[in-house]
């Protein structure tokens, strides 16, 4: 009698959970690669943010070149090759590095995902290292001459680090903020806050309303990481590239403790089978 009612709870949830675990289709290829914690989700962007703002200021300081912005990087070429003054070539090169990474990016990604593996991790290891490694040749480095070859080194790797941000962010966190591109996002966010106040249509304002509530963490911690950037440059020089490599390395954490929601479906089945 005993049997028979356990094996008659083991079959109602089993079919309970059937009925909640998303069948698969079109639309969830590959999500078995995908993080959807909803915590992590909400906490990368600004984490990327401050990333960008840390790295970016102090590229600018110490390496002489704007790691996140080929625009700042494109005006201060020509305004050098116009006044035919200073050191060029770090800059004249961050371009076209900046555009190969995003490619190279984009066919790692392509890999990936043939072979139905989540690109994000893979991503922030990626920049993890390149940060890393700006770093640890900005270590022997006493002075703040930027046109020094491991200087011109770690400023390319720092640039590099931030097209693979930008990629990921593009590819891995899509429908997320930008989280380097503060133009963007200030432009976003008083459209959508406009959205919200004065819009007519209640789905419309909703929609907005969420839009506005997921940009405004990006432009905070990109400020916060551009303010913290600069305040550790002043205090040991280019060394503060620490900064955005201990982000980076936080960053890479906190997705290896993010769960895939398709593991929490498993698991969730192999407590139902060892209860049967």
């Amino acid at each position: 009698m005993n049997l028979q009612i356990l094996r008659n709870h083991c079959v109602d949830s089993d079919r309970r959970f059937a009925s909640e675990t998303p069948r698969a289709g079109p639309d969830t290829k590959g999500s078995a690669s995908q993080i959807h914690a909803p915590v992590f989700a909400r906490m990368l962007p600004p984490v990327l943010s401050v990333i960008a703002g840390s790295a970016d200021v102090t590229s600018f300081l110490g390496l002489g070149l704007f790691s996140a912005h080929v625009t700042g990087n494109l005006v201060i070429l020509t305004a050098h090759l116009v006044a035919r003054e200073g050191d060029a070539a770090c800059l004249a090169l961050s371009v076209p590095l900046f555009i190969l990474v995003l490619g190279l990016t984009r066919l790692l990604v392509a890999g990936l995902e043939a072979h139905d593996i989540g690109s994000l991790r893979p991503l922030l290891l990626l920049q993890f290292l390149m940060l890393g490694g700006s770093f640890i040749l900005c270590l022997p480095s006493d002075h703040r001459d930027p046109s020094t070859r491991s200087m011109v080194v770690a400023g390319q790797l720092s640039v590099a680090a931030m097209a693979v941000q930008n990629a990921l962010g593009q590819l891995s966190l899509r429908g997320a903020p930008s989280t380097a591109v503060m133009t963007t996002n200030l432009t976003r966010f008083i459209m959508d806050a406009g959205g919200a106040l004065l819009g007519h249509d209640p789905a419309e304002k909703a929609e907005a309303r969420r839009r506005a509530n997921d940009t405004w963490p990006v432009i905070i911690g990109f400020t916060a990481g551009a303010g913290l950037g600069a305040a550790c440059f002043a205090a040991v020089g280019p060394k503060a590239l620490v900064l955005p490599a201990g982000l980076a390395l936080l960053a890479l954490v906190m997705s290896l403790a993010a769960r895939p929601q398709a593991d929490s479906n498993d698991c969730s089945l192999r407590k139902i089978q060892e209860r049967c």
